[in-house]
């Protein structure tokens, strides 16, 4: 049985949708407001999370915020827009996908099952061919990592992940917590995103009234991921202060909560990452020497996708898979696309393939999907989207007004597309407009 938490004000279709999840056996809880989310989510982290982008209290966007600590199984964004993708696509990660409006039940049976799939498994997977787990790749390189995760993740070693960006650091880590058989949460950190003057409290905790804002007591990341794993990425972007507190949480397995009297044993196994060469991170000063020692108990490099023999076509491949999959396609690679993927050198790896991949399908005219013969052109040509310093506003705005801009300024055909009321696309655009006035 899943739990399911459909978040969408649309009352006929959040409860149509709750009455069929409910009839194949699983527990479904509807939310019609961001305040409701909120509320349901105070008390269950949901197998599946159905979410409206347009509410009447806000975006959805903004409880991205929240899954961060508290990170559901699989995230559907329900959309009517296509474009949503190449606005919101890199925010979350493998855990998200789009559905399109209008939508059949039955278009939830393959997501449902392989959400039973992974639970009735326990995380344990077979032996590594083309696939183990999340991760893909048939390469020796890629064999051998799967090897090393197969020896650790049944201990309760710290980790320490290395390779350059792009080479799937979180998905080795997450690999490393299904094996293990932990029974907690998988929690994944940025360390870079982490504010700097809250960092001990978003780590460690904190007590009602140990700081100005602080009205109620929170449980740190580590506390969060007790009898579970705690993925800590670029842990070089931690301040030195910080390293030392980690340094002593690994040592003794207890935090002390900010205000708190007394330290809290917490059961958290660290995987932590870098993109950096850890030895000379600790020359610069960017990492503790006693901090790399103590994470290097037992390390993982990744290697680059330019190593990876013959996996460049079984990752295209692969990702092309998904987006047929996904959007009801039947597209293929042509055969100088592949040989153009081959020979280029991936300085963004893996991600970078999967990006160029996801343009290419966007720009095919027909089934036989081609890529430039200068590969660079398709990854200068990004969509402007999601990226550092842009506010979810923004965001919202840019797909509320190209929807409106496609149907040519029908305020009404653009409403019902985004799936929002007549009021709420006006109310929209009206602080647009007043935005404006001011700017």
């Amino acid at each position: 049985m899943a739990s399911i938490l459909i978040i969408d004000d649309e009352a006929s279709f959040a409860e149509g949708m709750a009455d069929y999840f409910a009839m194949e056996g699983h527990e479904a809880q509807v939310a019609g407001t961001l305040e409701q989310a909120r509320q349901h989510l105070e008390s269950v982290t949901p197998d599946l999370v159905l979410l409206d982008l347009m509410l009447p209290d806000g975006s959805g966007l903004e409880l991205f915020d929240r899954f961060q600590e508290q990170t559901p199984g699989r995230i559907v964004i329900i959309t009517g827009h296509s474009g949503v993708k190449q606005l919101i696509g890199g925010l979350a990660g493998e855990s998200v996908s789009y559905m399109k409006k209008p939508i059949e039940p039955r278009e939830f049976e393959g997501l449902l099952n392989s959400i039973q799939v992974t639970a009735s498994k326990g995380g344990k997977s077979g032996p590594a061919t083309e696939q183990f787990g999340l991760l893909v790749g048939e390469s020796p390189a890629m064999q051998k990592v799967y090897e090393q995760i197969r020896m650790v993740a049944p201990t309760d070693s710290t980790v320490f992940v290395h390779g350059e960006s792009g080479t799937g650091k979180e998905l080795v880590a997450e690999m490393i917590h299904r094996e293990s058989g932990r029974e907690g949460r998988f929690i994944p950190v940025n360390c870079g995103g982490l504010n700097k003057d809250l960092i001990s409290s978003q780590l460690f905790g904190h007590e009602k009234g140990s700081f100005t804002g602080a009205d109620a007591s929170h449980a740190g990341f580590f506390e969060q991921a007790d009898k579970g794993t705690l993925f800590l990425d670029e842990i070089t972007e931690m301040p030195m202060e910080q390293q030392a507190h980690l340094l002593r949480v690994l040592e003794t397995g207890k935090v002390l909560r900010l205000g708190a009297q007394r330290e809290k044993t917490v059961n958290a196994r660290l995987v932590a990452a870098t993109n950096r060469d850890p030895k000379q991170a600790v020359r610069d000063g960017a990492l503790r020497e006693d901090l790399y020692f103590r994470l290097s108990v037992f390390p993982i490099s990744l290697p680059p996708l330019r190593q990876r023999q013959g996996d460049v076509r079984l990752l295209a491949e692969w990702f092309l898979a998904q987006l047929n999959d996904t959007q009801d396609t039947e597209r293929c690679l042509a055969s100088e696309a592949l040989q153009r993927l081959e020979r280029h050198t991936w300085p963004g790896n893996v991600r970078e393939l999967k990006h160029v991949i996801h343009r290419a399908w966007i720009m095919a005219e027909n089934d036989v999907v081609s890529v430039p013969e200068n590969i660079d052109d398709s990854i200068d040509a990004q969509v402007e989207g999601i990226s550092v310093g842009r506010s979810i506003a923004d965001v919202e705005r840019d797909l509320i007004l190209t929807t409106l801009e496609h149907f040519d300024g029908n305020k009404k055909e653009t409403a019902a597309m985004l799936g929002v009321s007549l009021k709420t696309l006006y109310n929209r655009l009206k602080s647009y407009e007043e935005h404006q006035g001011k700017a």
